[in-house]
């Protein structure tokens, strides 16, 4: 059995995550299911002994149902948040690599993904139009307009 980075202690929440930015003619792809009134980016928790981009190749692949590669790491995301629908009522701490991953050129998955039992939908959503969708990471909202060269380290609090 893999074990993901994180813990639960009380009301607080912690994981080490891997995601991946996934970008085809000015959309980004999200996933979203029932349970959650948001949508989230592409990725997962980093299995304990796994690099981040090992993790971030898996869990593309587990959500789409394609190999994406990696184009580069581009951002660390440190995010303090009040959890929402699965994690109500927990103080969250959530480390994230985000990698850019090397666009394919078409909208087609292979996506057959379950979270916790539900059902994970994609959605290709225009960046231009974020701020019309309540996606997290918020940050996107800017950043996906003019991704700079190098490693961005970002920190939000949400609370």
């Amino acid at each position: 059995m893999e074990y993901d980075c994180g813990f639960t202690r009380e009301n607080k929440w912690f994981r080490y995550r891997a995601a991946a930015i996934i970008i085809e003619n000015g959309h980004v792809l999200f996933a979203g299911n029932e349970r959650e009134s948001y949508y989230y980016s592409i990725g997962g928790g980093v299995h304990i002994g796994e690099s981040s981009e090992e993790a971030v190749k898996r869990e593309v692949f587990e959500e789409t149902g394609i190999e994406y590669e990696v184009d580069r790491l581009v951002f660390i995301h440190e995010n303090f948040f009040m959890g929402d629908g699965s994690l109500s009522g927990k103080e969250c701490h959530e480390i994230a690599c985000y990698y850019l991953m090397k666009p394919r050129g078409t909208f087609e998955l292979n996506s057959n993904s379950y979270v916790q039992g539900i059902k994970e939908n994609m959605y290709w959503i225009p960046i231009d139009k974020l701020n019309e969708y309540r996606a997290y990471p918020t940050f996107f909202e800017d950043k996906l307009k003019n991704i700079k060269d190098g490693i961005e380290h970002i920190v939000t609090y949400e609370y």
